[in-house]
Formats: C-alpha cells, structure tokens, sequence
C-alpha cells in the first residue's frame, strides 16, 4: 500500500453519531483518558516478559522486582502523559528535542563508559540513563511539529528541514557507538516523514541516495559494526567468535520445537551458552522453553497490540496527531521485528532490545511514554460538526 494511501486512512475523521437528545455519561476509562484493550493487552505483554525474565536471569528475583518496579514507573509516565491534550505536545516537542540533544552533548563530553561505549549519563546517588533513549520519542514529535505547520505534502525544502532534525541526534548516538538506536530513531523520524504524504517518486528517489551512500556508510562503521554485519552473511565463519551469538540464539530457538522444554528446562539459557539472554536474546530463551506456541502466542500478542494503535491512531483528527500516533505504533512494530529478526538469524545484530520483555527501565520508559501519547490522542479527539 502506498505511503500517500495509508497516510489518507490516518486521516479519515470519526463519524458524527445522530444527536439522540440524551447526553451520556463517560465512562470511568474516557474519564482517565485511557485504552482499556491497549492497556490491558500491555499489562499481559509485560507480566510474560516478567515471567521470561525470572528465567532468563537464573531465577534472579531482585532483577525481576527491579523490572517490575520500572514497569510500575513507566506505566506511571503514561497515564500521566495520557491526561494532556496532543496539542501540549506539539508546544512541548521543541523543548523535548533541544533537551535531547543537548544531552547527547553531555554523554560526548562526561558521559560514563560500558562495554565499551560511552552511551549513559549519571545524577550520583539518583539515576543513571541513556539519553539516547528519550530521542526515539523526542525526534518524531519534533519533526511531527514541524511538518504539521507546514501543509501536506511536505515539499522539497520541508524534507530538508527534516533531513536536519533527524540527523543531529543521529550522528550524535552513532558516534557514542551506539548503531542500533541511532537506526530508530532515524526510522522512528522517517515513518512521520512517510505518513505526512511523501510520493512513491521521492521515496524511490532517496531509496537510490541511500545506495549510493552504502560503501561511504560501510567505510565509516567502526570494526565491530562490520564484523556483525559479516557474520549476518557467515556465522559459520567464526563459530567461537563473532558467529557465538547468532549460532546459539538459532540453536537454542530450534531446539525448543513445538511445545518447548519447560520453563527454567532450557539448556542453552540456564547453562549460559546463550548470551545477553536477559536482554537482546531473551526471546530465544522463550522459544527454547516454551517452543514454537510460546513464540507464535507472543507475536500474536504483539500483532493485536500493533493493531489496536493503528485503530486508535486511525481516529486522530488533526495533522500534528496523526502523525504522532502513526509513528509511535509503527516503530513499536519495527523495534519487534529487527529484535525477532536479529536473534533468528535473518538481520544483523544491532542491540535492539524486545519491547516490554527484554530487561531495562529507559526504554521501558520511553515505550509506554509513546503510549501514553497515543492514548492521549485517541482520547482528546472531538466529534466534528456535521
């Protein structure tokens, strides 16, 4: 389907229902301005990531405690974030941004350092965080802000206005190193570019730029960078090195057939022959133990949710939300498939950590913020006069 036809159903307004005389009562859930489906489909991907977790870390409760904890925070953030107008976060966006790259600025400069990369900045004694994270949100809304004031299509000079928005927390991230979250957040910003109309003429034309950059991008990958994207091709080629991730994710994958080990059964997790088994690859840990019908329910779940957000984007009723909520749905599915596709072997690894079931508290954050955000412009929508 063409970007110009999806964005047109985006577009499309609520219908007016017929004025019964009768004013009904909201609901408790229109009261708070929240999904009931949404949220309690996030509520369930979230309990089977804890349920995941606690094997994936070796029966490890404090981890598990310490992700629940963050889960009750971010589902915090986005009941709040729920309760604001989308036209607050279209005030908001430029502040957001310019926050955000400032603290890229930071990480550049007194940033800490782990495994070997400089990607966190620290408050002592309060919190330690990757700024990078916040621009997969910040990035989107900004461009979303921009564009949205300046007609559809964009034209030429609006794209490269974009182009420059996007690219300064890119490169930013990218120089950390950090590929995969520098690749998200372009795409995050790309997808708000795509749906603000961009023709199948401009898409094919910055599709044959990007191809004609590939061996200037190839050249400027750090070592590792290239490594990765050279056991993608060959994992074979360095079984006990750079291939170990790929080799055993597979293995530890197909090795769970269709119904699975049993939870804490898996040989590859629990003996630690799988790596990052907590993060990037926990999802290898779920096929190993509960098989190919843990996976397909997993995904499934994740398809209803893709498709509740587009139900709820699809009602947005002005450009600015839109946009927003096109963009925060599609990246969500995005960030599912690079994560599934890496650890089964069919894309590179990029450290794309599986939303809402890998452990870590920013991203958990900045996904249910993004959410938030949905929510809120689903529920602040008003029914047009006819």
């Amino acid at each position: 389907m063409p970007w110009t036809t999806f964005s047109r159903l985006l577009n499309r307004h609520p219908v007016r229902p017929p004025d019964s005389g009768i004013s009904r009562r909201k609901s408790l859930w229109e009261n708070i301005h929240l999904d009931p489906w949404l949220l309690g489909l996030l509520l369930l991907l979230m309990s089977s990531g804890l349920l995941v977790l606690y094997s994936a870390s070796g029966q490890h409760a404090e981890m598990v405690r310490g992700q629940a904890l963050r889960f009750g925070v971010a589902l915090a953030v986005m009941a709040v974030l729920a309760q604001f107008p989308p036209g607050t976060f279209l005030r908001w966006a430029p502040l957001a941004y310019g926050v955000g790259v400032a603290m890229l600025l930071a990480v550049e400069l007194v940033g800490d350092i782990g495994m070997g990369a400089q990607r966190w900045l620290e408050i002592p004694g309060v919190i330690r965080f990757q700024p990078s994270e916040m621009m997969k949100l910040a990035t989107p809304l900004m461009v979303a802000a921009y564009l949205s004031r300046t007609g559809m299509p964009p034209r030429l000079r609006h794209l490269l206005v974009s182009a420059l928005i996007i690219g300064a927390p890119v490169v930013l991230i990218a120089m950390q190193p950090d590929l995969g979250t520098s690749i998200l957040v372009a795409t995050a910003a790309l997808i708000v570019v795509l749906l603000a109309g961009l023709s199948w003429r401009l898409i094919g034309f910055f599709l044959l730029v990007l191809g004609a950059a590939l061996p200037l991008l190839w050249m400027n990958l750090q070592n590792y960078q290239r490594q990765r994207v050279l056991t993608f091709l060959n994992p074979e080629s360095d079984p006990l090195g750079a291939g170990w991730n790929i080799i055993q994710s597979t293995t530890a994958i197909g090795s769970g057939g269709v119904w699975g080990k049993g939870w804490f059964e898996g040989t590859q997790s629990q003996l630690e022959f799988l790596p990052e088994r907590h993060t990037d690859f926990i999802i290898a840990v779920l096929g190993e133990e509960f098989g190919l019908v843990g996976m397909t329910a997993l995904l499934a779940l994740y398809v209803i949710i893709v498709c509740r957000g587009l139900w709820l984007a699809a009602g947005a009723q002005d450009t600015f939300g839109r946009l927003v909520a096109g963009s925060i749905i599609l990246t969500f599915f995005i960030y599912v498939f690079v994560n599934v596709g890496m650890v089964s072997g069919i894309l590179p690894v990029v450290g794309v950590p599986l939303p809402l079931i890998s452990f870590g508290g920013t991203s958990s954050v900045t996904l249910l913020a993004g959410f938030g955000i949905l929510m809120s412009v689903h529920a602040h929508r008003r029914l047009l006069p006819r």
